[in-house]
């Protein structure tokens, strides 16, 4: 199968196409490259790519491929808080855009990275696909607009697919930082410290990487009857667990750290437990990381691959990263590329 990988240059990008590729799938990326030089250590680099903005991709780019796995967007909600316009731009607008020149291209197939935060404050009870959508954050706001827009396009010719990543964790090559089980890992390594800004107590469920390429590629193989316009909770209920659980996983993998709970940014109305069951039943979709075991590979890899404080705090978390290109020069106020814009 012929497949474009939006974001393949990303965290979870850089994760997903080699096992793709694995499959037997021709892999080809689309990426503007925000964060292409993050990476931490060797890497065996990226398959042949198009070096386009999301919002500038033009329906002969899409022409010959089977299937579009969507993974580009502004990617936390501390970004999609700073600037709202620019997650709705990119992250809703660019996104149904996509997905609508991709149908007239010819595609068959487009699989949509969504997200559990869509629930936002949903409580002790484990949601299901079929919960109330409760999205607190611009970043789950977007998702969700998309997940009703792109629906909106299916037919027997185009079959879209929602797969709602919980919070994803583990090693990647192009590492992000500011995502909870990585920073907590990361943090120890550099500090010490197992730091939680929350008091601890609010819900999140928790997939490995490596798990959510995973379900991207069985997605791609299902019975189209199967899947077409349904959203999957992609993760497993072993890792729903409250933040001060994550942070004592970090704690038994980190040697010498400690646990400290200062509780100065108050209760985190984002809390929520999953109900993952849908994919197992329908796609036969089993997680296998638990998050004990990805502190552990986390705290590995940091240390072997000689993690710094400036490369964690300012190139592997999205905000600074992005700051520091506009200030550089290298992106407008827009976050598009001054350069590309300059040359065209």
């Amino acid at each position: 199968m012929r497949v474009l990988v939006t974001g393949h240059q990303g965290y979870l990008g850089t994760v997903m196409v080699p096992l793709l590729q694995a499959a037997g799938h021709e892999v080809t990326g689309l990426d503007i490259g925000y964060f292409a030089e993050c990476v931490l250590g060797e890497f065996a680099g990226d398959p042949a790519g198009l070096a386009v903005d999301l919002r500038e991709v033009t329906v002969d780019q899409l022409r010959g491929f089977d299937a579009v796995i969507h993974l580009a967007a502004l990617s936390n909600d501390p970004l999609g808080a700073l600037a709202p316009e620019i997650t709705y731009d990119i992250n809703h607008y660019a996104s149904v855009r996509l997905a609508r020149l991709a149908k007239e291209a010819g595609v068959r197939r487009f699989l949509y990275a969504s997200t559990c935060s869509v629930y936002g404050a949903a409580g002790e009870e484990l949601v299901t696909e079929q919960a109330p959508l409760r999205p607190i954050t611009p970043y789950a706001e977007s998702k969700v607009r998309v997940e009703d827009d792109v629906a909106a396009l299916a037919d027997d010719d185009f079959v879209p697919v929602f797969l709602r990543n919980a919070t994803a964790f583990g090693f990647s090559p192009r590492l992000r930082a500011d995502i909870v089980l990585n920073n907590l890992v990361g943090y120890a390594v550099l500090t010490g410290e197992v730091k939680v800004l929350s008091d601890g107590t609010p819900w999140r469920p928790l997939v490995h990487a490596a798990d959510i390429a995973t379900a991207f590629a069985m997605c791609l193989t299902a019975p189209a009857a199967d899947v077409s316009c349904r959203a999957f909770n992609i993760g497993t209920e072993v890792n729903n667990l409250t933040v001060a659980e994550i942070a004592g996983a970090v704690v038994d993998a980190v040697p010498g750290s400690r646990l400290v709970i200062t509780g100065e940014s108050g209760a985190d109305p984002r809390s929520y437990r999953v109900d993952f069951s849908a994919a197992r039943e329908v796609l036969g979709f089993e997680a296998k990381w638990t998050v004990p075991a990805g502190a552990e590979e986390l705290f590995t890899e940091y240390t072997t691959r000689g993690l710094t404080s400036e490369a964690f705090f300012q190139r592997f978390t999205r905000l600074p990263h992005l700051r520091g290109l506009c200030e550089a020069g290298v992106l407008d106020e827009r976050l598009r590329r001054i350069s590309a814009r300059a040359s065209a």
